[in-house]
């Protein structure tokens, strides 16, 4: 496989592990956490920080376990790669519904990711990931970051 096949081809894992974090996020199972990061990995979430798989995936039940609905979109995905390592930035807009909350059913974020990755055995894992806020609207009472 050619220099530039393979670049392309690593890219396109690495975009395709930020829209797999989101569809196990709001559809799951958020045990499959594990095909996106890896076992000792960090999230920095709004200067939350949980460490180790286990802890990350009990942060995102726990904050969307209780909501009747959330979609997680990413976009606009820059990813650099350098031999076995790689960073990601990309943008998250997040709605977030619990149907009868007081304030408001709805609460939205928007912002980004920075992630830091490895190349393992078994594909592209992110071994960091900082979520940083851009903007809310709506009732911020309705869940935590995820």
């Amino acid at each position: 496989m050619s220099d530039l096949l393979k670049e392309m081809q690593d890219r396109q894992e690495i975009i395709d592990l930020t829209i797999a974090y989101a569809w196990l996020l709001d559809h799951g199972p958020r045990e499959r956490l594990d095909t996106v990061f890896t076992e000792d990995a960090v999230c920095d979430y709004m200067s939350v920080v949980v460490e180790g798989l286990p802890a990350i995936i009990e942060k995102v039940t726990n904050a969307l376990g209780p909501l009747d609905a959330s979609q997680h979109i990413v976009s606009n995905q820059q990813v650099t790669i350098d031999g076995d390592t790689a960073t990601c930035r990309c943008y998250l807009h997040a709605q977030h519904t619990l149907r009868g909350t007081e304030g408001g059913d709805n609460f939205v974020i928007a912002g980004r990711y920075d992630d830091e990755l490895i190349r393992t055995d078994d594909g592209w894992r992110i071994t960091f990931r900082k979520l940083s806020r851009d903007w809310v609207e709506g009732n911020p009472g309705i869940r935590q970051p995820s």
